[in-house]
């Protein structure tokens, strides 16, 4: 599994099953290691990451995350080893706790404290059961890690972690904690707008940042970096925003990018917001920052 050059983060519920494989292949012929898939609602992540699988040749899939309260380890043991034997090593799993809302309102269960749930999540994970043929090597689990204590659980119990909506500072903290042999795979939200004020409404316009910055374990995150209340009322505080988002042209895009690997990162995957806070890829993003090139 090669995660050198960057990945691609993005929510492909607004294309239909043949649109998903034709953007799988595009990117792979970017030269984009990996394609993340988020679980928010839409299709399920596994068999997304199946069909993108079977469509593809080199493309690492990432769940990025699988939501450990929405099956138990036993069936999440099942699918991580099943898409990494047919694929040929081609599957990377990341699970998290989410958030309370999303497990409490949208799921109805109970959102545990996360520290607690996850270690007892990942030893039920480790003694789950599997009849078929176990892949070879071991395939690897992320953590959907933003503070210190998921941090070191995600150095101490998993192959790493994936930060999601963080900075470059977050990347160097977590770096820090994670040591030197765990795998950090950080994503970051992009714009391709250089024009200050049209970038920072194409991205407080989007979901993710609109939806996003509500939910309580990203703003803890954030405000431990030192950010305050104020930043976070009203629309979000333009330093905020620029946190978080990057934007600007190629070259600025790309040295974001690079700020997370000078800060420590293994793998960076970039994810493209639309100017028109439409469900498709945005391929000026992509094609800008393609390993490649177009």
């Amino acid at each position: 599994m090669n995660l050198d050059a960057p990945g691609v983060w993005f929510y492909p519920d607004g294309l239909t099953a043949p649109q998903t494989a034709e953007f799988a292949q595009r990117i792979e012929a970017l030269g984009y290691s990996t394609l993340w898939l988020p679980e928010a609602g839409g299709r399920d992540p596994f068999v997304l990451a199946s069909w993108v699988l079977a469509n593809t040749e080199r493309l690492v899939v990432a769940t990025g995350i699988a939501n450990i309260y929405a099956r138990d380890p036993m069936a999440m043991r099942a699918a991580q080893y099943a898409l990494a034997e047919q694929s040929g090593g081609r599957f990377l799993l990341g699970i998290g706790v989410s958030h309370a809302p999303l497990v409490e309102d949208v799921r109805g269960h109970v959102y545990g404290k996360p520290i607690a749930s996850m270690r007892a999540y990942l030893e039920r994970l480790a003694a789950a059961p599997y009849g078929a043929p176990i892949p070879e090597p071991t395939p690897p689990t992320l953590l959907a890690a933003l503070g210190p204590r998921m941090l070191e659980l995600a150095r101490d119990a998993a192959a790493g972690a994936h930060p999601y909506l963080v900075p470059p500072e977050h990347t160097e903290r977590a770096r820090a904690i994670l040591g030197p042999d765990r795998l950090l795979c950080t994503e970051q939200k992009v714009v391709y707008e250089s024009e200050a004020s049209k970038a920072r409404a194409i991205a407080r316009n989007s979901p993710a940042i609109s939806f996003g910055l509500t939910l309580p374990n990203y703003r803890r995150n954030l405000m431990r970096l030192g950010y305050d209340d104020t930043d976070f009322s009203g629309e979000m505080s333009d330093r905020l925003i620029d946190a978080v988002v990057a934007w600007g042209n190629d070259q600025a895009l790309a040295q974001r990018v690079r700020d997370h690997y000078d800060a420590g990162a293994d793998h960076v995957c970039i994810h493209p917001l639309h100017p028109d806070n439409e469900s498709v890829p945005d391929w000026r993003i992509l094609e800008a920052l393609a390993p490649t090139g177009n």
